[in-house]
């Protein structure tokens, strides 16, 4: 699902490979990690776990290296991925409950460059407890126009929706 996704890259500073970065990064948001340092850590520390899946053929790259090539890539086109993914994963039954509501990510914000916090709408299958998609607010917005994007993305019909009250 991810070999889709465009590598922002210049092919002669493409020293790791797209599709191992995304795995190392994903794993280590599953087992709580959620910086690039984080993400260096973890795949230190799992090296030999990793090989077995990964080609990695300069090893694990750094955290400098995870951030400019995270910084670079399409949250669009990422997003798509990742819906594609869990759409594969998990197809949502009828009558299971999908719980949407909105979160600002921490630690998103750059004060350096005055980015604002992200926030995001995410939709999450509570039985099988993945989430199923997530669409960004826009900045002059707020998650009342996101939700409708969000379910378009969706195949949950049948599924019980819920949300909290500024959704509603």
């Amino acid at each position: 699902h991810f070999s889709v996704l465009p590598d922002p890259r210049i092919d002669r500073t493409k020293k790791h490979l797209l599709i191992d970065m995304l795995f190392i990064a994903i794993c280590t948001i599953i087992c709580g990690g959620e910086t690039y340092t984080d993400m260096e850590e973890f795949g230190k520390a799992k090296e030999d776990w990793l090989r077995r899946y990964l080609e990695l053929p300069f090893g694990i790259p750094s955290h400098d290296t995870f951030r400019r090539v995270f910084s670079l890539l399409s949250p669009e086109a990422f997003s798509n991925c990742f819906i594609s993914w869990t759409q594969a994963i998990h197809k949502a039954t009828k009558g299971e409950v999908i719980a949407l509501d909105g979160k600002t990510i921490r630690h998103s914000f750059d004060t350096l460059t005055g980015q604002g916090a992200l926030h995001l709408v995410s939709a999450w299958a509570t039985e099988a407890g993945i989430a199923l998609g997530q669409v960004k607010v826009d900045s002059k917005s707020n998650e009342i126009t996101a939700i409708p994007k969000l379910l378009d993305l969706l195949d949950i019909k049948g599924s019980i929706v819920t949300m909290d009250a500024m959704g509603c």
